[in-house]
């Protein structure tokens, strides 16, 4: 019994948008996958791309750099604006939850971005969850740099 491979590559010439999709998941599809990193033409629909990826890969998907770059900005926009104000509208919820509320409201607000952007989509509260989550993960990793980095002595 063969493990399965930790990276996986595949490529497909294929001319229709999601006929290359279609492809590239027939040949990385595993039961347990983590991350999938799709490169591709910037000929393709880039629609009909979001939408055969949406319907094979579960999750969360961003539609180029530039999308990821609008997402991070409009995230960053609801943490810095409305979070405040629902964390003070559920602080009895949260309080009672013992602050796990805020994993919520988290997964709501990750979830408000990416009905609000195209080229970001997420598919259900879980992998709004899941994305939050790694979405402050990173947010922790940069701080912690940035203060090493600018620290005064």
């Amino acid at each position: 019994m063969n493990a399965p491979q930790s990276i996986l590559t595949a490529h497909s010439c294929a001319p229709d948008a999601r006929q290359a999709v279609r492809e590239f998941h027939a040949a990385v599809v595993q039961p347990e996958m983590a991350l999938v990193l799709f490169f591709c033409s910037s000929a393709y629909d880039r629609e009909a791309l979001a939408e055969e990826m949406t319907r094979l890969f579960t999750g969360v998907q961003v539609m180029g750099f530039g999308s990821a770059m609008i997402a991070a900005l409009v995230l960053g926009l609801f943490n810095t604006l409305l979070r405040p104000i629902l964390v003070l509208l559920t602080l009895p919820v949260t309080l009672l939850t013992l602050g796990l509320f805020l994993f919520v409201i988290n997964a709501l607000l990750f979830y408000f971005a990416a009905s609000l952007l195209d080229g970001f989509r997420v598919n259900g509260f879980v992998a709004a969850l899941i994305g939050s989550v790694l979405y402050s993960l990173c947010g922790l990793v940069i701080d912690a740099a940035m203060e090493r980095m600018f620290r005064r002595r």
